[in-house]
């Protein structure tokens, strides 16, 4: 891993952006995305934070975003998270202003990605990264290769049907915020205090999490599932109520050796972002 590169992880509400150098990111920016902004401000917002990071030494810039896209065109569709960009023609608009080659894919296959060139997914041949934040997304590494499907759209685990709505109601940061009006980290420290009801809020999380991972198992039989995103953070909080919402899948004798793990990696989607780049050149 040669080549100088930025890797750019777009989030619902963060734009981080590394530049990589030997593996390794030697400067890093991050900045708040408002996910109510306009498409044009919102593309302003990540142009500057590029200007303030790219140097001469750049040979290509490689972008994950929290949608579904079309890597050869380079057209980003519907980002969930981002109501305003529809159909944004991100690769056309970022090579025009830096002159550079730009590679983009869906986050979570980022993620997935630099965990199996870089973190906790490098000994195994097929593992799911799992990225808990604003909303949930999924990556999927088959023997040793990320699995993109149609539009890098395999994975959208979040958008299965699920109780009243969707998976990603119950697993991602949207299920503390509808349910007890408090963001996940606030509720994190609350519980870190002993504070009963975030306690409880973090066990009901990992039950619905747990039901969750019940289908991907169904679907993938992973060695591994990996576990990412803002929310992994607080595994401990509700690990083990997950565990207990998985002793009631059917195949006990299928995920006896199965680990679930949190990323301790910093960085790793900036890296697996990167990464696209260094596939293609």
């Amino acid at each position: 891993m040669n080549s100088i590169v930025l890797g750019i992880d777009i989030g619902g509400t963060y734009l981080k952006i590394g530049r990589v150098e030997n593996g390794l990111i030697v400067k890093q920016i991050y900045n708040s995305v408002d996910s109510k902004a306009t498409e044009h401000e919102i593309l302003s917002s990540l142009f500057e934070a590029i200007d303030g990071i790219i140097n001469s030494d750049v040979t290509a810039i490689g972008i994950g975003v929290p949608a579904v896209v079309d890597p050869i065109k380079g057209i980003v569709y519907d980002v969930q998270n981002i109501p305003s960009w529809k159909e944004v023609a991100l690769k056309d608009k970022v090579e025009q202003r830096y002159n550079l080659p730009v590679f983009l894919n869906n986050d979570a296959n980022c993620f997935a990605l630099g965990e199996k060139k870089f973190g906790k997914g490098k000994d195994y041949k097929n593992f799911i990264g799992l990225s808990i934040g604003t909303g949930i997304g999924m990556g999927i590494i088959i023997n040793n290769s990320l699995y993109n499907g149609v539009l890098c759209g395999a994975g959208e685990v979040g958008m299965l049907p699920y109780k009243d709505g969707i998976l990603e109601e119950y697993t991602s940061s949207f299920f503390f915020i509808n349910n007890y009006n408090q963001t996940a980290e606030e509720l994190s420290l609350s519980a870190a205090r002993g504070e009963e009801k975030a306690l409880k809020a973090y066990t009901e999380f990992g039950f619905h999490l747990g039901e969750c991972i019940k289908a991907i198992l169904y679907m993938y039989a992973p060695e591994v599932i990996i576990l990412g995103g803002s929310i992994s953070k607080s595994c401990d909080l509700f690990i083990e109520s997950l565990e207990l919402s998985l002793k009631t899948f059917a195949y006990q004798r299928q995920i006896k050796d199965l680990k679930i793990e949190s990323s301790n990696q910093e960085g790793i989607a900036i890296l697996g972002a990167a990464s696209l780049c260094l596939q293609d050149l």
